[in-house]
């Protein structure tokens, strides 16, 4: 049997096509779902973006992967963001750079947090990435701020920035490139010495390369 060929379609395709599935199957709380390689072949999609439609969902909480058994509904009940933020994104076309601004915030909250915490600021994973960038040439453009949330030990933030991430349509799943290695490397080493200044302004140069892709693209 031959691979899905690539597909175009985004996270919110994903999730839309998921809950239709879940419906008209009767899938209940605790109900078993298709496998990921069921769903791309099902929705004609890629197996990177279904399998990163449903690390992002599980990471919301809508969903669970248990080793060796599958993944399973979790209690849509109890999480009504997603379905709150796709209706607003589908009522209003360009809210998307509403989305962007809110995701921002949470990163530039997460990067204040670590700057002012020494403790944070203590913590390996920022020299590791550094020594990353040195030895492979780049890291992948989320590591670098999930990891910022993840210091702070705000699960909520963390949430709600994933969902964002996946409709501000920013390439994060991409290496830095060389441009943005001496930037990222900036943001680094003025985050280990707690120069919160220099470090939001870094963050705020990287930031604009990494979406300035995006505006391109659409040209």
């Amino acid at each position: 049997m031959q691979n899905p060929k690539p597909s175009s379609k985004m996270f919110l395709d994903i999730v839309g096509e998921l809950k239709n599935i879940i419906k008209v199957e009767g899938i209940k709380t605790g109900g078993k779902l298709p496998s990921e390689r069921e769903l791309a072949e099902r929705l004609q999609a890629g197996r990177s973006t279904v399998r990163e439609a449903l690390r992002s969902l599980e990471l919301l909480g809508l969903i669970e992967t248990r080793r060796g058994e599958g993944t399973f509904l979790a209690d849509l009940k109890k999480h009504q963001l997603v379905e709150v933020l796709a209706a607003f994104i589908m009522q209003q076309p360009e809210s998307f750079l509403d989305v962007q601004e809110t995701r921002r915030i949470h990163e530039k909250a997460a990067i204040s947090t670590v700057c002012q915490d020494r403790a944070l600021r203590d913590l390996p994973v920022w020299t590791s990435l550094l020594v990353k960038i040195e030895t492979d040439g780049g890291i992948i453009r989320e590591d670098l701020i999930r990891e910022m949330i993840v210091a702070t030990g705000n699960r909520l933030s963390l949430k709600i920035w994933f969902l964002l991430k996946q409709y501000s349509r920013v390439s994060y799943q991409e290496l830095t490139t060389i441009v943005e290695n001496d930037v990222v490397k900036c943001l680094l080493e003025n985050l280990l010495e707690g120069n919160e200044k220099e470090t939001m302004a870094a963050y705020s140069k990287w930031i604009g390369l990494v979406e300035g892709e995006r505006r391109e693209r659409s040209v």
